[in-house]
């Protein structure tokens, strides 16, 4: 990365440490992310670490977690928490080979609890890891030249890449730059292999950090690169988001759109959902030195002292759109080009079989809430093993938590088929519209941040709504449902035409009229409301919609048009 310093650096990074965050004194004390990490690890009284060594590993991807359903019976009991991990791996675009799957697969059923999770990010999860079994675990995706570098953490996140099975050429053009990207702004510390690995520390004089420095970034960065006509990854959510240009099938360059970002607070007006604003195009070719300009300027002039008040979006909303982009500009060393012409019409998946422009066959299946496991009647885990060893081309994971078999040769096609029908792997059967475009946060019991259920719940909750849909003739109808255990936006509520985020316990609150290919902000229709008040309120919108709706009038532009919620008009962000 560009690691030339700025003449006029950011008035937080010119401040003493102590007039800072305590995570800033964190990070820079850290020895570049060591911490005590390694003695914490070996500390056999305890299954957890030090309250900052849990904090400084999630740089390395890895969560302190706890199961919540036995919380209080051990805190009676006066025993420790059931503590364990979730390790998150660094996977651009969500693509993995078959070998790739297989190690993945083992890794689960020896120490993740014989499942594995789909993310709303393109990667997987690994729950429920005992601290003595990290190494090994890391280890074993080191094997698979696999790992979970900068997973999570004040650094850029997973890079994320859209998936069009339709546009083979134009996909393997995008990802390959993603894939690029996300390795080079990855942090650097040897930390990584020192303590994971076991790796010799080497001694050398070159910085170890040369972009990010001591502290990093202010908060996470989030990037991702999108293909129209599909919005699949959301690129509006994304602190920076790249829209392909493609010229004759060749991918020309990107629109570059900044300053998205979910996450919010209840009852606190400082945080907000923003959508990213547009600001200009650049050629493909300078795509490695846009990141750098761009995430420079947010290290350099992000919040350092409140970390609720650090994401990017907020730096852009406190300078302005303009100053924000002349800062850019100054540092790329060229103006932006005037934004090209695109047009989105979805964000969902293309499920079932599909034939890309090189003859390729992909099978997209779903999963429900990204989580595969076995049961009876569905034991996915072991259908998808069995797929692995015999699959010779990839693995593709969406950013809807739904997985592609890609890359099929057409002769293989009837072989996947017969392991997809043997394994019925294409559960449930019955699958509304709703239901197809639905997405929820993994919550209770293990997200320590979860006031309320999510992925155990809204399986559920969408049954009984499916009673509605039927009664009303919307059962085929495609309306996106986003549901999250509490107001951070793991699984992008708030662009949904539904969303759902966790109060309490049995408490949500419900939001409408989110843009259906992810181009607008819903607004608050309910607040703290109960399952039966939730139901009332859906069945009257639902009824509304199907007697009233406009020929191929998605059902969020409808909720505004009807006035049950205002349109978000005033900058691409709202307050409650």
């Amino acid at each position: 990365m560009d690691t030339t310093p700025h003449s006029d650096r950011s008035r937080d990074l010119s401040q003493p440490l102590d007039k800072l965050g305590p995570d800033e004194t964190l990070k820079a004390n850290s020895n570049y992310l060591r911490g005590t990490i390694e003695k914490s690890l070996v500390d056999d009284l305890t299954a957890s670490v030090t309250p900052n060594d849990a904090k400084l590993m999630k740089f390395f991807g890895i969560y302190q977690q706890d199961d919540r359903d036995f919380r209080d019976e051990r805190r009676r009991q006066k025993l420790e928490s059931a503590f364990f991990f979730m390790a998150r791996l660094r996977l651009p675009g969500g693509v993995c080979s078959p070998a790739q799957w297989l190690k993945l697969d083992a890794l689960a059923r020896a120490y993740a609890g014989d499942t594995l999770r789909l993310t709303t990010r393109q990667t997987f999860q690994f729950h429920r890891v005992m601290k003595h079994d990290l190494r090994t675990v890391i280890r074993g995706l080191r094997d698979v030249l696999i790992d979970t570098r900068a997973a999570c953490g004040d650094d850029t996140r997973g890079v994320m890449c859209g998936v069009n099975p339709l546009l083979s050429r134009l996909h393997s053009e995008v990802y390959a730059l993603a894939k690029q990207a996300s390795d080079h702004a990855v942090h650097k510390t040897r930390a990584y292999p020192e303590i994971w690995y076991g790796a010799e520390r080497e001694s050398s004089d070159a910085p170890e950090e040369p972009f990010y420095g001591r502290t990093y970034m202010p908060r996470k960065f989030k990037i991702g690169f999108a293909i129209p006509p599909s919005n699949d990854i959301d690129v509006y959510s994304q602190d920076l988001g790249f829209i392909a240009i493609a010229n004759r099938g060749k991918l020309a360059g990107f629109n570059v759109a900044i300053g998205g970002g979910l996450g919010r607070t209840d009852q606190d007006p400082k945080t907000y959902p923003r959508l990213a604003d547009v600001i200009g195009y650049v050629d493909a070719g300078r795509l490695i030195q846009t990141i750098d300009a761009i995430m420079s300027v947010q290290r350099d002039y992000g919040d350092r002292v409140d970390r609720m008040h650090a994401r990017f979006k907020y730096t852009i909303d406190e300078k302005g759109i303009d100053w924000i982009k002349g800062e850019i500009e100054q540092r790329l060393g060229f103006p932006l080009a005037r934004a090209r012409s695109c047009t989105f019409t979805s964000n969902g998946d293309l499920l079932g079989w599909s034939k890309g422009e090189d003859g390729r066959e992909h099978r997209t299946l779903f999963i429900e809430n990204g989580r595969i496991a076995n049961s009876e009647a569905h034991p996915a885990l072991d259908g998808l093993r069995e797929i692995a060893r015999a699959h010779k081309g990839c693995f593709r994971l969406t950013p809807n938590q739904n997985l592609i078999i890609a890359d099929v040769a057409p002769e293989d096609r009837a072989g996947i088929e017969a392991m997809i029908e043997a394994y019925h792997l294409d559960q449930p059967k019955s699958r509304s519209g709703l239901r197809l475009n639905a997405m929820a946060c993994v919550a209770l019991p293990t997200c320590g941040l979860a006031m309320a259920e999510s992925e155990r719940y809204l399986p559920d909750l969408i049954s009984k709504i499916e009673v509605m849909l039927a009664t009303h003739g919307l059962t085929d109808d495609p309306i996106t449902i986003r549901m999250t255990g509490c107001p951070n936006g793991c699984a992008r509520p708030y662009i949904a035409e539904i969303g759902l985020t966790g109060r309490a316990p049995g408490k949500y609150n419900l939001y409408l009229g989110g843009g259906f290919h992810g181009q607008r902000l819903n607004k608050m229709y309910l607040e703290n409301a109960g399952e039966q008040a939730i139901l009332a309120a859906l069945d009257k919108v639902l009824e509304h919609y199907a007697r009233d709706r406009k020929k191929g009038e998605p059902f969020g532009d409808f909720a505004i048009r009807a006035g049950y919620v205002a349109e978000v008009k005033e900058g691409r962000h709202f307050n409650d």
